[in-house]
Order: structure tokens, then sequence, then C-alpha cells
């Protein structure tokens, strides 16, 4: 496969395809409900989240059919990005797939957490996804996000305002991805207004697609990504753990000592 345009240009805009892969779950179960993400996750909620079996299977099979979706080239490694990477589940999907992965988080608690498994072998940033994406234009070959999605549209201070943060998190995912890539996100949606607020976000940030909805008789299976644009990498690729605004020319000198 030949070289991947990794160019960006405002006149000349990519339709990226968005698709959601939703997953139902009950109300008194939402953690988004309990307080904002870098709070509720603490050192404790962190490392049971980790540890416990059945989360460990579920996030395996939901990064697995988020790959799938990514619809990567076969043998091609390549730089994915893992939104709201969490104690690292998701990314171990990708590494074992051949991938490379950087991974972002809001809560510190589950970053030690990934950074002290030996097994996790992404690079890891402090940063709330909706303040944007500290990248180069044009940086990945695909984005992944897992049951995340959903906290960008609760506002847990009287300054954040859920549309804005999602818009501003779209519009930024949206210059970071390469031409012809892909990123599926899957998450809880509450409620039919909520997948809506999400998908008319990232359609106004240049965004196409729709919606995927797998085991969609059951309301307990039931699960919901967001697809935009797949990538390609022929560099493996090391970054510091734990800058909170990482300014691109550290990421790039980052990038050039590996």
């Amino acid at each position: 496969m030949g070289k991947t345009d990794r160019s960006f240009a405002a006149d000349s805009l990519q339709m990226i395809p968005l698709y959601l892969l939703t997953t139902a779950m009950s109300s008194h179960a939402r953690p988004e409900h309990l307080g904002p993400p870098e709070l509720y996750y603490n050192e404790n909620e962190a490392k049971k989240y980790h540890c416990n079996s059945h989360i460990m299977a579920i996030q395996a099979e939901m990064s697995e059919r988020a790959l799938e979706l990514l619809a990567l080239p076969e043998d091609s490694p390549a730089l994915l990005l893992d939104i709201g990477c969490g104690s690292g589940l998701s990314g171990q999907i990708l590494t074992d797939a051949g991938h490379t992965w950087i991974g972002m988080d809001i809560s510190p608690h589950m970053l030690e957490v990934a950074r002290d498994d030996e097994e996790c072998e992404g690079d890891l940033i402090l940063k709330d996804m909706g303040t944007g994406m500290p990248f180069r234009p044009g940086t990945f070959d695909g984005a992944i996000s897992i049951s995340a999605i959903q906290w960008l549209c609760h506002a847990n201070a009287s300054d954040e305002n859920p549309r804005k943060r999602l818009h501003r998190f779209f519009q930024s995912l949206y210059a970071v991805m390469g031409r012809g890539t892909r990123a599926v996100f899957q998450f809880y949606p509450e409620n039919t207004q909520q997948s809506d607020l999400i998908t008319q976000q990232a359609m106004k940030a240049g965004f196409n697609g729709g919606m995927v909805v797998d085991y969609p008789n059951s309301t307990k299976a039931k699960k919901s990504v967001t697809v935009y644009a797949d990538v390609f990498v022929s560099k493996h690729v090391r970054i510091s753990v734990f800058s909170l605004d990482m300014a691109w020319t550290d990421v790039r000198n980052s990038l050039n000592s590996s």
C-alpha cells in the first residue's frame, strides 16, 4: 500500500465517516452521574476497575469490535489514539493486534495503574478530551474510545457546556486524523437526546457516517460506536507520560528521539 497522505487543508475538507456503537446501561449504574471522572476514578476505583474480570472481558470485547470497525489494512502496523484509555485495558487489544498507540485520559489514577502494568505498551497523556486534542494535524492512523465519550454530555461545573465541549472535541479530533482514516467510539447513550447531541456535534465538525447498534434487540447488550477516519504508520512511537498540556513540539521531539 502506498504512503498515506497525512496533510490537512481547510480548503479541501475530507468527509470522514462517523459511526456510533451504542451500549445500554441501567441509569443507577452510571458513574457519570456521580461526579467528574477525575474524581470518581480515584486510586481505589481505578485499581478495582483494572482488576475486575467482568470489566476486563467487556473491555476486550468492545475494543476488538472497535478495532474491527477501524478496517485497518492487514499486516500494516498503525499509530492509533485511544481516547479515554483508562487503565490501558483497551490498549492491550491494540498492542496484541500489532499496533502502536497513544492513550489519553483525565484520571491520573487510571493512568498510574496503566503505567504500573508491565503489559501496557502504550504512551500516556493526562488530558481532558473536552479541551481538545494536543497533536499535529494528520497524526493518527485511527482512533478508538471505549465507554468514555458519554462523560462529555454532563456538566460538572458551572462553566462547562456539554455542547461546546463536544464540538471542541470533535473539531480537534477531525484535525489530527489522517486522510482516509476512521475513529470508532463505543459509548453508553442515556437516551436518544444524548445520542443525537453527540452525532450533531460530530457532523458539525465535518464527520459523516452513522449509528452501529450491536445486539439491537437486547437492552443489556446493546452497544454504540463512533467512527471517523483510518490512517497508517511506519514508525514506532514513544512519548512522555503525564504531560497535562503537551505542546506538539514536545511530542515531536519525543517521536524523533525514539
